[in-house]
């Protein structure tokens, strides 16, 4: 039997790290400080905006439909905020904040207005982070969160959405859906049917995604992987572009030089900095 304590756990977040600098890969996913013990994490304010309003729509999928625009969902935001408030969110001013805060009501506002699938049934996962053996033969486990599975009751399938805060659409070539499919397929047993993106700052309707073939999938994130458990093995993680570094592993680099400001410990026991420049790569919010 395999043994997930020693098993190579993979994520989306993980793969995009590994796929941009093995050497960002490590610095966020297996390096820790030598005096805390802790993983090292930049906080940044599109990131915590992001975290802010999934957090509010990941709450809505453990209330009964019925209930779940019982109560304010602004209010939830503003409580919601309060844990990002400040330099722990990456915010370098008030002004600056305030902008993010602003920009996070709007989305909720348009939650509120044009709910969509989150007024219908809806399907929870049971694990708080759903998992299977991507490959037992290699001891590799893939992971990850879904932001919501909207229940098909027509044939009894599920809806993958995924809730987008950031300005820019998902590359074509994005990793995400295909992972996702993976695991909500192999985590629960109703078939998927549709995988969709709600780009919350563009639309205030989902853009439905073709769905990815799951052969495919499963063979390209294996592989992928793969290269990743022999990275760790060896031990060896060399940036792309030398030892100057690139833009993806050069902000943690900064982090470790003791050029950013350290402003608390987040979740997972990571020890949370800031770079007052935020010179960090802000392109996408991953969850």
């Amino acid at each position: 039997m395999p043994d997930k304590f020693t098993a190579t756990w993979v994520s989306h977040s993980s793969i995009g790290d590994f796929l941009k600098c093995s050497r960002s890969y490590y610095l966020k996913n297996i390096y820790k400080d030598p005096n805390t013990g802790n993983k090292l994490q930049l906080t940044s304010a599109p990131l915590s905006l992001g975290s802010a309003v999934h957090e509010v729509i990941e709450a809505l999928s453990a209330i009964p439909t019925k209930d779940r625009f019982k109560d304010s969902l602004l209010e939830k935001f503003d409580n919601a905020w309060k844990k990002y408030s400040g330099k722990i969110g990456g915010f370098i001013s008030e002004a600056q904040e305030e902008e993010f805060k602003k920009e996070g009501q709007k989305m909720i506002r348009k939650i509120i207005q044009n709910p969509g699938p989150l007024k219908t049934l809806s399907v929870k996962i049971k694990e708080d982070l759903p998992y299977y053996w991507l490959s037992d033969e290699d001891n590799i486990i893939l992971c990850g969160k879904i932001d919501w599975l909207e229940y098909l009751p027509a044939t009894d399938g599920v809806h993958v959405i995924d809730f987008k805060t950031s300005k820019k659409e998902e590359d074509e070539n994005s990793l995400q859906l295909p992972i996702y499919h993976l695991l909500v397929k192999n985590t629960q047993n109703r078939k998927v049917e549709k995988v969709s993106y709600w780009y919350l700052r563009l639309s205030d309707k989902l853009q439905e995604q073709p769905l990815p073939n799951l052969e495919e999938a499963h063979e390209k994130i294996l592989a992928i992987a793969k290269k990743m458990k022999t990275a760790r093995k060896l031990n060896v993680f060399k940036c792309p572009e030398g030892e100057n570094g690139c833009f993806a592993c050069k902000p943690i680099e900064s982090v470790i030089r003791g050029e950013a400001e350290f402003v608390g410990v987040g979740g997972y026991k990571r020890d949370v900095y800031i770079l007052n420049s935020q010179e960090v790569d802000n392109s996408s919010t991953i969850l």
